[in-house]
């Protein structure tokens, strides 16, 4: 089952680590949950899906115990349209800039945008309330439109 799954699982993995290191970690802890709980899978959906779910919940669960989230009661950030011209930005550069956001705007982001979670999904699987859920989001996409906004000003400037 290793074999045959690690390397889907691993992506996952990665998508909501700090580093490579870090989602090797996870992977590691993520296949020692699923052999534990393997029993819990009950055919229903698929295999794979129930795999990849609890892979998230093992990341998240050691994010949760770190306490890396702020509560937040204030009223919710206007959302922020990231503008991506695919042309003059690499999906590597996107998928690295994600990665380095910090870890509650990184794990919002990835759930909601990437995963297609809703808030009230993400605020229950991080234990945090909605409105927090939103504001980490509209965070994230404010640090990805200003990194964005850097990265190109910095180009057309170099093609000067």
């Amino acid at each position: 089952m290793y074999k045959l799954f690690s390397s889907k699982l691993f992506s996952v993995c990665l998508k909501y680590s700090r580093n490579y290191a870090e989602a090797e970690d996870n992977l590691q802890d993520a296949f020692i949950t699923i052999f534990k709980k393997i029993d819990q899978y009950k055919n229903k959906g698929s295999f794979e899906g129930w795999l990849k779910r609890v892979t998230i919940n093992t990341v998240l669960q050691k994010y949760r115990s770190e306490k890396v989230f702020d509560i937040i009661n204030e009223n919710v950030i206007d959302e922020v349209e990231l503008d991506v011209d695919e042309e003059s930005i690499s999906i590597d550069y996107l998928l690295r800039i994600i990665q380095e956001l910090p870890d509650r705007y990184r794990l919002v982001f990835n759930l909601y945008v990437l995963d297609g979670y809703s808030h009230k999904d993400i605020a229950d699987m991080l234990d945090i309330n909605i409105g927090t859920s939103k504001s980490n989001l509209a965070r994230a996409r404010q640090i990805l439109k200003q990194t964005i906004e850097d990265y190109k000003s910095t180009q057309s400037l170099q093609s000067l």
